[in-house]
């Protein structure tokens, strides 16, 4: 039986993007993929900007909190995809990395988030269609 991909998803804070990017994967995989998000430096909560756009995708990342990125996350992964993050993630040989170039949400408002997520939407969108 084939393994389902992994898919690790890192930004700075693992408070916006990556958390948007994974919810959004797992949403749209139904269980296809296995995903984690996680960063360099987590912040201490989800972004409320990020909740709130989330929701109304009917995605609740309210009790989501952000996770430290683990040498461990990366090599469970297939595709490590960073956002911002620089030279924090670790390499290692054998994995797909990809660096999704995104404005950060952090000290913005729910209308100017919305864009963020729906560009984060789309790249989820065909990198599902890649991995299946």
């Amino acid at each position: 039986m084939p393994t389902i991909p992994e898919v690790l998803f890192v930004c700075v804070h693992n408070a916006g993007r990556s958390q948007m990017a994974a919810a959004l994967l797992a949403h749209h995989a139904r269980g296809r993929v296995a995903v984690r998000s996680a960063g360099s430096t987590p912040a201490e909560e989800v972004n409320p900007a990020v909740v709130e756009v989330m929701n109304e995708l009917g995605i609740d990342l309210s009790r989501r909190f952000p996770k430290k990125l683990s040498t461990e996350d990366v090599e469970a992964s297939d595709v490590v995809i960073t956002m911002g993050c620089g030279d924090a993630c670790p390499v290692f040989p054998g994995k797909r990395y990809l660096d999704w170039d995104l404005d950060d949400p952090a000290d913005r408002t729910v209308d100017e988030v919305r864009p963020i997520r729906d560009d984060i939407d789309a790249r989820v969108r065909r990198l599902l269609t890649e991995l299946m």
